[in-house]
């Protein structure tokens, strides 16, 4: 069991002292398309027009189509990486471990290819369930929060084995996951009242809060026999 405060309360004593580091590391997840309070789904551009404006009209469709297509090869080839380094790095942060290197960590592992491919393919599911209906898809996006955490533990593990886990872990937490993030709505309103930019600041908080909630909710999967220390590479921590 565990409670939205306590998760908060743990996040806020851990990032004294290393907000600066976090908040790079949070600003490399966001940019990136990694947030979870961001979708995992990318959205076109048109434009219409007639006469003279034509060409430009065309000109701005293209450019804005190259801009997103850009976007989405850097989120799938880079920013899938970047996110797991990410959650590994507020977990090792957790343990008083602030180390800026470990957004790297996957290509050190050599697991390029089973992160890129697990992350991927937890994008294309949670998309088509999308595609479904809404809501499906966000219960999906729930069930699948947790899979950057597991890889960040082990990128070695399947991608099967990946997702079947973090919907086991998330089995019956959902609408008290879904409850924590709206806790911090208030502080994204206050932070886009700051010019746009205080949203920024509110995310390592955010992120430092999710690897606390991930860690309860590991804990109570080792308890519960629903995975190991072993499989997770947690062995002798």
């Amino acid at each position: 069991m565990w409670k939205r405060s306590q998760l908060k309360s743990n996040a806020k004593s851990i990032l004294k002292g290393n907000y600066w580091p976090a908040f790079l590391v949070s600003l490399i997840i966001l940019i990136t398309g990694g947030s979870h309070n961001r979708s995992e789904l990318g959205s076109g551009a048109g434009g219409s027009g007639g006469g003279s404006f034509v060409n430009i009209d065309a000109e701005l469709f293209f450019l804005a189509g190259g801009v997103i297509l850009l976007l989405i090869v850097l989120r799938i080839f880079i920013g899938y990486i970047l996110e797991v380094g990410g959650r590994k790095y507020f977990i090792e942060l957790s343990q008083g471990n602030s180390n800026l290197g470990l957004l790297g960590f996957v290509f050190q592992e050599k697991s390029y290819f089973n992160v890129f491919m697990t992350m991927l393919l937890r994008s294309i599911y949670v998309f088509l369930w999308t595609l479904l209906l809404i809501i499906p898809g966000i219960i999906k996006a729930y069930s699948y929060r947790m899979v950057p955490y597991i890889l960040a533990d082990n990128p070695d593990l399947g991608h099967k084995r990946a997702l079947q886990l973090s919907q086991q872990m998330t089995d019956g937490e959902k609408w008290d996951i879904f409850i924590l993030d709206l806790s911090f709505l208030g502080w994204y309103i206050l932070g886009a009242m700051v010019l746009g930019i205080g949203v920024f600041f509110v995310q390592p908080y955010y992120d430092s809060t999710n690897a606390e909630l991930y860690l309860k909710l590991r804990e109570n999967a080792i308890k519960n026999n629903l995975t190991t220390q072993g499989e997770l590479k947690l062995t002798g921590n």
